[in-house]
């Protein structure tokens, strides 16, 4: 499908008017919703969330059209459940047959092997992203950690409940078994190129420092296609749902208007999340 232009907001902080067919879009609306969309500007923040906005405003006008829900409930209410309604009688989505499904799997099987855990302790050294003092003295903090228990390992327990920050000092540190995905994605990414034994640096998050013990390293199997036909079908469906959801509310913005900003070719992804 061809890109659509996108309006890009210009480096402030208020936004350009928004309109959907009638309705506008305010300024305090869109401030409320930009703690959903993280970014790494307040400018990006600001357009995630006018397009959100924008999304739910286009299905919520189609769902009133369409008699789904009465436009003065649709102002008091949160609407879920008519937009549930309205894509589940709009939206056709095909379901991937046993043979789409293979050619998925046999495109790249390593998508579906069990995913590498490792059994991590941690001693959190907190400090803000934008407190430059804080994270010099806290990485040097963590580096004198570091040295000694290159030494004297046995005292990870006992630096964990004198200086983390985390919950788990309490465990000596201790997080369990973590698989992709399960802490922040900066941490996560780094970890799962680690050894086992403890690691020569602290590495960093938006907390702050983490020195980093690995106990073990459980490393990710291959899966036939029979164990994992669920996966991939789930995958196939989602993506033919994003794919649908996406060519509709492009043809709603067209159908209804849309001022102020466009929706991009991922405009479905709010509703996916």
């Amino acid at each position: 499908m061809q890109m659509i232009e996108i309006e890009q907001l210009p480096g402030r902080v208020t936004p350009p008017p928004i309109r959907v067919g009638g309705k506008a879009i305010d300024e305090e609306s869109i401030a409320r919703e930009m703690q959903y969309h993280p970014a790494a500007t307040a400018g990006e923040a600001q357009l995630q969330a006018a397009r959100a906005l924008v999304v739910r405003e286009l299905l919520l006008q189609r769902a009133i059209e369409l008699g789904l829900v009465a436009a003065d409930e649709a102002e008091e209410g949160d609407n879920d459940a008519a937009i549930a309604s309205l894509l589940e009688q709009e939206l056709e989505v095909p379901e991937p047959s046993e043979a789409d499904c293979r050619r998925f799997f046999d495109a790249a099987p390593e998508r579906f092997s069990e995913p590498t855990r490792l059994a991590v302790r941690h001693i959190l050294l907190a400090a803000a992203p934008d407190d430059a003092p804080a994270r010099d003295a806290q990485y040097r903090l963590g580096e004198s950690l570091i040295a000694e228990l290159e030494t004297i390992p046995e005292r990870f327990t006992e630096f964990a409940m004198r200086h983390s920050a985390c919950p788990s000092k309490e465990e000596g540190g201790e997080l369990g078994w973590l698989a992709p995905g399960q802490t922040v994605g900066e941490l996560d990414r780094a970890l799962q190129h680690l050894p086992e034994g403890l690691h020569e640096r602290p590495l960093a998050s938006r907390y702050g420092w983490h020195v980093i013990l690995i106990d073990e390293r459980a490393e990710g199997q291959p899966q036939a296609f029979e164990q994992v036909i669920d996966r991939v079908r789930h995958n196939l469906r989602e993506q033919a749902t994003r794919r649908a959801l996406r060519h509709y509310l492009l043809s709603l913005e067209t159908e209804i208007g849309v001022e102020g900003v466009a929706l991009d070719d991922d405009a479905a992804g709010s509703l996916m999340q």
